[in-house]
């Protein structure tokens, strides 16, 4: 026994290895055991826990070898007397007892008869009963019936094991069979998550398949995670109040505040009375535990954080009234940073950032010292960020280890396996299929083709690979003609009031072969020069040219909010393009992946990247030739990215934009623009050479 679970489990603790062996060789314990699956109750918790990265297949199977070790003898039906001959009861004329005796209903002397022993059967009763009450009791604490849970995000039903109450913090998390839905649609089917402690985690897959609903899942705890284990959702900006930015960031750490209101209090007392033994003990504790937690570097760290997320000085003094949401929701991350939860879940969390702040970003996180759960659609962040992946498909979730590149081809590489393996058992089944069919008619093949269908009915059912979508993008096909210039800006000067200058004296220039990209930190004008550019807003000084016949397109940060949440997307467009009738509006929403039943679903029940296809759907329905998009990879999945840039390379018009996206501007843009220190300067070598300075000036 023992040499068997060392060989299976060579990594398990020595002291339950000693419990268990001696647990078997106890005869009496033994006899408890009536199948494999009593031994496992008993024995495979102590081996799951004592051998933390086993598998709890691998424990089940140990079980039943050990269980067929053990020999324990099963109870054989009673033997039945035969009869030599029918019998007809008719013709039997019992006149007597010893007649009586030699029927067949009742056995006679040589036969073998049993005598029961009435008390030995009393006691095997008894024990029966109350094993069954046991194993009763075992069940009910081990797995309840599944619980469904509805919320405004989605609906999650799960089998509750109430083991993980014991769990501590730094425990891994186990999350198993569980379905999600968000209305009718259902999003996840018997799935199940391990979530190991340490570890950083990137959780991927197309817009609308259930990303952030099973996140919010389990921020709201719907999902069984552990009570000692703390969690952070940053999901909300932080609200407007009279609270400094930096002071908001110190308060989320409420074991630092305690700390500090226990001292402001033992500190009153002692003023009053300097002899109260009691206070100075008091106060003498809190400083013991201050100094633990290293309270003295609390708001240097929140002001690295705060920094490093693009606060300056200045606007870490201010209140956090005086922010606009996207700089709210900057707050909310640097307080997640600095509060440090067992469980941080970050959705999206670059889109309000620039490049340089996510540079800073995906440097703090790579040394994060508790376990991260993270949605993004930047390549290069996840790449840099995550060492783990759950890839959300086809109603389920698989695990991959590695960053995000070693997952793109430990993924393709499966998908070709799965292939191969699921067309050579089609071929095999097929090969088989056509045997039964030739020899099924035939006496003399009638067992060989009986053990064939067997054959195919014991083969495991495996699946093709569905190809997904690809997503197509399809900008309007624009014509020639139209000599450069097409937009031009000449000494432009700009402010919103004139003791906070935004641009002097800038010139620039953009044709229709134009692929520009603004870069620089939040709060240098980026989307200001955009709106310059389409004439939103005009100069205070200089002028600004445009081609009489430039038709441009203008996607805003905020043209998903201008949405009719209530209508359908077949219903907006017919709204915003009266002339065209239901047909003509589904063709233009097509053409950015809005199609079938998703057109005519309230808008408001559609992913964030849903959303921005039908912005986008809108923006072409006017057939711009020039295309000026601030921000338009917000709430995109990668693959939509990737269609997007594709209909840029192909698009004839110019185009310009705001982007963090490293991937989408070195897949397209040939030209940087640097907003900085109220000029627009063009930068030689591109994203490469923009995010090199950057990386300097953080390490400066």
């Amino acid at each position: 026994m023992e040499a068997l679970i060392k060989d299976k489990l060579p990594d398990l603790d020595p002291c339950i290895l000693d419990y268990v062996t001696g647990m078997l060789a106890d005869e009496t314990s033994v006899q408890e055991f009536t199948t494999s699956e009593d031994l496992y109750e008993t024995i495979g918790p102590f081996l799951l826990n004592g051998c933390p990265d086993v598998k709890e297949g691998k424990v089940l199977k140990l079980c039943d070898a050990l269980f067929n070790l053990l020999h324990i003898p099963t109870s054989k039906t009673d033997e039945h007397t035969v009869l030599n001959a029918p019998i007809t009861i008719s013709d039997m004329h019992i006149t007597n007892a010893d007649m009586l005796s030699a029927n067949i209903w009742k056995a006679s002397k040589g036969d073998n008869m049993t005598t029961v022993d009435r008390k030995a059967l009393e006691k095997a009763e008894a024990k029966s009963r109350e094993k069954a009450e046991k194993k009763a009791i075992k069940e009910a604490n081990k797995e309840a019936a599944p619980k469904a849970i509805i919320n405004n995000s989605g609906t999650v039903q799960q089998a509750v094991n109430k083991r993980d109450a014991n769990l501590t913090a730094k425990s891994d998390i186990h999350i198993n069979n569980f379905d999600l839905m968000y209305g009718e649609k259902k999003l996840l089917t018997d799935a199940s998550l391990t979530i190991n402690y340490g570890h950083r985690y990137g959780l991927v897959g197309r817009n609308g398949l259930g990303k952030s609903t099973l996140m919010n899942a389990i921020a709201k705890r719907e999902l069984a995670v552990p009570a000692a284990v703390s969690m952070l959702h940053v999901a909300q900006e932080v609200e407007g109040t009279d609270t400094l930015a930096i002071a908001s960031v110190l308060e989320c750490h409420t074991v630092l505040c305690e700390l500090r209101a226990r001292e402001r209090q033992a500190q009153e007392v002692l003023s009053k009375d300097e002899n109260n033994e009691e206070a100075a003990k008091e106060l003498n504790d809190v400083f013991a535990k201050l100094a633990e937690i290293e309270a003295d570097q609390a708001e240097s760290q929140a002001a690295t954080i705060l920094s490093g997320l693009g606060f300056t000085k200045r606007m870490q003094g201010m209140a956090t009234k005086e922010f606009s949401g996207g700089w709210r929701m900057r707050l909310a991350l640097a307080r997640a940073l600095f509060t440090k939860p067992d469980l941080l879940l970050l959705d999206e969390p670059t889109n309000m950032l620039d490049i340089k702040a996510i540079i800073w970003l995906e440097q703090y996180l790579q040394s994060w010292p508790t376990t991260l759960m993270v949605i993004s659609h930047d390549f290069s962040f996840l790449d840099a960020v995550i060492n783990m992946v759950f890839h959300l498909h086809s109603e389920k979730i698989d695990t991959y280890k590695g960053d995000f590149q070693t997952f793109l081809k430990s993924k393709e590489e499966k998908l070709k396996n799965q292939q191969s393996e699921y067309d050579a058992q089609m071929a095999e089944r097929a090969h088989i299929q056509a045997f039964i069919d030739r020899f099924r008619v035939n006496a003399n093949r009638a067992a060989l083709v009986q053990s064939k269908i067997k054959m195919l009915e014991r083969m495991p059912v495996l699946r093709a690979v569905v190809a997904e979508k690809d997503v197509v993008f399809k900008f309007p096909v624009v014509e020639g003609g139209m000599a450069p210039p097409i937009l031009r800006l000449e000494e432009v000067t700009f402010h919103y009031s004139a003791d906070c200058p935004m641009f002097k004296k800038i010139d620039l220039s953009a044709d229709m072969d134009s692929r520009i990209c603004l870069v620089g930190e939040n709060g240098a004008g980026k989307s200001t020069l955009l709106k310059l550019l389409v004439q939103q807003v005009q100069p205070v000084d200089g002028y600004c040219f445009h081609h009489r016949h430039l038709r441009i397109g203008y996607f805003s940060q905020h043209f998903v909010d201008q949405l009719t949440m209530d209508d359908s997307p077949v219903s907006f467009m017919a709204s915003k393009f009266p002339g065209n009738d239901a047909e003509a509006c589904r063709r233009m929403l097509g053409r950015f992946g809005i199609s079938g039943e998703i057109a005519m679903r309230p808008i408001s029940t559609l992913s964030g990247g849903q959303k921005s296809r039908v912005a986008f759907a809108v923006l072409c329905a006017k057939e711009p030739n020039f295309i000026v998009l601030d921000e338009p990879t917000n709430h995109l999945d990668m693959e939509t990215i990737e269609a997007l840039g594709n209909a840029i390379k192909s698009y004839k018009g110019g185009v310009v934009m705001v982007s963090h996206d490293e991937r989408l501007i070195s897949q397209v843009c040939t030209m940087l623009w640097w907003c900085r220190d109220h000029k627009v300067t063009v930068l030689e070598g591109g994203i490469t050479e923009y995010r090199r300075l950057m990386e300097q000036e953080l390490r400066g």
